[in-house]
């Protein structure tokens, strides 16, 4: 599987046929990725999330795109760094639930984020290698999945996620 990192908008990636939402429990309109992400998928997206909710810590749903132009989004809930006992255990389990939701289904091309960062409030460093680990893991060899892309808002946001991948 190929791994990218980019400087781009996670919902311009018209050419990944899965994006990656960093879900809130309720799978609801929220701020950064989850905000984007619904915004652009338009309200069908939204109502048809309720049938999810709530989702639990580390694990993912699928949905279709909607209004976006990829034609599924992969709903993955992390949990909060500063208030969650678990919650590296639970990163490292949204990005495996969502990667094993796309093998699923047969997606050959993901675009995600860098989850945790934002509202999560996960030290960079701890987020980048948390995330290397699971995309560089044997399991995804032999899948459908052909590339990930990680798209991130800044060039030292790419330069430490580089880092993580080695």
């Amino acid at each position: 599987m190929d791994i990218q990192v980019v400087v781009a908008n996670l919902v311009k990636q018209p050419d990944a046929q899965a994006v990656i939402n960093s879900a809130n429990a309720n799978l609801r309109l929220g701020s950064g990725v989850a905000g984007a992400i619904h915004t652009a998928a338009g309200d069908e997206l939204e109502d048809y999330c309720e049938q999810f909710a709530p989702l639990a810590l580390g694990m993912a749903v699928i949905t279709p795109g909607f209004k976006l132009p990829n034609q599924y989004v992969i709903h993955a809930r992390a949990g909060h760094y500063l208030f969650e006992e678990e919650a590296e255990a639970y990163l490292e389990s949204a990005y495996r639930s969502a990667l094993s939701i796309a093998v699923t289904h047969n997606i050959e091309s993901v675009a995600m984020p860098a989850m945790g960062i934002g509202v999560f409030k996960f030290p960079v460093e701890l987020a980048a290698e948390i995330t290397a680990k699971v995309l560089r893991s044997p399991e995804w060899d032999g899948t459908s999945l052909k590339w990930v892309r990680l798209c991130v808002i800044d060039e030292a946001l790419k330069a430490a996620y580089i880092a993580a991948l080695g």
